[in-house]
């Protein structure tokens, strides 16, 4: 096909299986920035996006994060041609006199941020980015990021970005480093424990277990600390794996054989960042826990990489990152994503501050782990109950929201289900139904579908034996949902059930979603209805399902008596993250007030296609006839 000439990205041929392949991975990212840099090396300009934060913040956002990735590779012993670039940075951002002058320090101010980066690079590559400083220079650039101790900072994983700048202080013997300011907020970051291995991202009352409670955030500093920190808190640090023990048995569960990470939350455009957790596993030393092993840890980063460097829309021809997660999407990004935001992805090459005799590099890649392929688990602190039955990792999710505004937030932790290859999708426009994004989720509308409400605060979550989530919605004061989220059973693997109770006071409009999936056929035209081919079809009636290269995504209303109307909805373009054209299975129907409940009984079908092997699966017919049933004790409260 003709358009197949862009389906392509500047790193597709590298295969990622050893530490120098990482390194020329590193060595493409780099290279494109030196045409965005400014003379003096302190500001990477990428582009002309707006964030809430001011301009010279967002250019040094650009600088600093692939410092991450730098300091890395030379703190390993290796070499990059371009680092005087970040080394004069250093020397002009921080000098009050230079025109390229980051700025001075305010209370929450993004340049703490951007702090975490910039004192990993000095704790780990202290000779190569900080010795060569003149002393004016090393004065200017300690009084610069000591300027954050007296500063006051959001109450979330922000804190850490403080210590990391101490850390780094520190290794380069300054004496703007303080050792009360850091034990302080250590303590108090340790508050956001919760157990399991997990941590919240704020104090109590905050319930986002997202990335940043792990890769993200939390669990890579805690690990990066735990590293280089050793020698003068060794009982923190050893807490610190620990956690990172517990939380890897956890975790594993978000990955696919194909090495992607479920989309859930916020900060998507971070990518790969997604994956650093199990390099920072490495760099730390942390001794695994059964059935992980270091060729397993191995690949499951490596894939994730791997399955991001053939993601053409992940960059632009010259090789520099876009905005969004597949291919460039401002619908779902938040208010802090500046065009080097991205560059968080950088955290990932923590691995090569490791020497090649390192066991992650010595071990043989390993597939995901035979025991824990097929299976499903409830996760009690995120609220999750995760699966990898049917071809993908998807998860079921109740009771998480953000504490904050974000951009789309209803659309980042309400949907009932997040899925590695058919990701989740956002609204693109405040009105009709194809704009709202609505897969995988209960849209409610009081005015015959001029507006939709979707799930944001989901109130009295649980998980109730292990077997199911069930939790509360109240989206107007005289209307209440319950709803019930059933993972696959074992008569009907590719299926999950959900149970919704409504009662309402007012007329309603109802729209369930299923997965979105691809929405184009194999000429590349847009799907239509059934025409039989292999496939490429749209199935509309009572129940909802397309087919397309992507695999099979269907929706079944199973309620007694049900008159819900399927559909294979047409979403308007840049919706989904991970494809810009996509069609939803949906199912609709009207409500009247009533005093009594209305019961909705759902039936979701997924089966994304395998590797190369494009469309769906021979054998799905027969699976799509095999039904889930309600279990016993739900049939019973229906019943009552």
């Amino acid at each position: 096909m003709m358009s197949s000439f862009a389906d392509t990205t500047p790193f597709k041929s590298n295969p990622l299986e050893t530490r120098d392949d990482l390194a020329k991975f590193l060595t493409g990212i780099l290279d494109p920035l030196a045409s965005h840099t400014s003379p003096g090396g302190a500001r990477i300009h990428l582009g002309h996006t707006a964030t809430h934060y001011d301009e010279a913040a967002a250019q040094l956002e650009g600088f600093s994060r692939p410092i991450w990735g730098l300091a890395a590779l030379l703190g390993g012993g290796g070499e990059y041609e371009g680092t005087k670039r970040w080394v004069d940075g250093f020397k002009n951002g921080t000098d009050p006199n230079s025109p390229e002058f980051w700025g001075p320090m305010r209370d929450k101010d993004q340049r703490m941020v951007e702090c975490s980066a910039i004192g990993f690079s000095i704790a780990v590559a202290k000779e190569k980015l900080w010795d060569p400083l003149s002393e004016e220079a090393k004065k200017n650039f300690e009084d610069w990021l000591g300027g954050m101790n007296d500063k006051e900072m959001p109450n979330t994983n922000w804190l850490w970005f403080r210590v990391f700048a101490n850390l780094g202080l520190s290794r380069a013997g300054s004496h703007r480093f303080d050792a009360k300011r850091m034990k302080a907020d250590l303590d108090h970051l340790d508050t956001f424990y919760i157990g399991g291995g997990w941590s919240r991202d704020g104090p109590e009352g905050v319930i986002q277990l997202d990335y940043y409670s792990s890769s993200f955030a939390i669990q890579f500093a805690q690990l990066a600390y735990s590293k280089l920190a050793q020698a003068e808190d060794p009982e923190r640090c050893e807490e610190y794996r620990s956690r990172a023990r517990q939380f890897a048995l956890d975790f594993v569960h978000y990955f696919d054989e194909e090495g992607r990470a479920i989309p859930f939350g916020r900060s998507m455009t971070y990518r790969f960042a997604m994956s650093s957790f199990w390099g920072a596993l490495a760099f730390a030393d942390v001794e695994l826990p059964a059935p992980l092993s270091w060729g397993v840890i191995k690949g499951l980063q490596l894939r994730n990489i791997r399955y991001w460097t053939k993601q053409p829309g992940a960059y632009y021809p010259d090789g520099t990152f876009t905005i969004g997660y597949c291919y460039p999407n401002h619908n779902m990004t938040e208010n802090y994503n500046s065009p080097g935001s991205p560059y968080w992805c950088c955290k990932s090459f923590v691995t090569l501050a490791l020497p090649e005799t390192h066991p992650f590099w010595a071990a043989k890649e390993e597939p995901y782990p035979a025991a824990l392929k097929e299976t499903t688990k409830a996760l009690s602190y995120p609220l999750h109950i995760i699966t990898n039955v049917g071809g993908h990792a998807y998860l079921l999710s109740s009771g998480q929201q953000c504490s904050y505004p974000v951009k789309q937030s209803a659309a980042k932790y309400g949907k009932l289900a997040y899925s590695s290859a058919f990701g989740y999708s956002v609204p693109v426009g405040n009105g009709m139904l194809e704009e709202l994004g609505g897969d995988n989720t209960l849209a409610l509308s009081d005015d015959d579908g001029e507006t939709w409400k979707c799930r944001r605060a989901t109130k009295e979550a649980r998980i109730e034996d292990g077997k199911w989530l069930r939790s509360m919605w109240y989206p107007w004061k005289d209307v209440e949902v319950e709803t019930w989220l059933v993972p696959p059973q074992k008569e009907s693997p590719l299926w999950h059930l959900r149970v919704h109770r409504i009662k309402t006071g007012r007329y309603l409009s109802s729209a369930e979603g299923g997965f979105a999936i691809y929405g184009q056929r194999k000429d590349g035209r847009h799907l239509d209805p059934s025409t039989g081919e292999d496939f490429g079809t749209l199935e509309n009636g009572v129940e909802g399902r397309a087919t397309s290269k992507a695999g099979v995504s269907g929706i079944v209303d199973l309620t007694d008596g049900g008159s819900r109307q399927g559909k294979a909805l047409r979403t308007d373009a840049n919706s989904n993250l991970i494809v810009a054209r996509a069609v939803l299975p949906t199912l609709l129907a009207k409500h009247q007030a009533s005093d009594g409940n209305v019961w909705l009984i759902t039936g979701v079908f997924a089966l994304p296609s395998v590797g190369k092997n494009e469309g769906a699966a021979a054998g799905w017919s027969k699976e799509w006839k095999k039904r889930p049933s309600v279990l016993a004790e739900i049939a019973a409260l229906i019943k009552a």
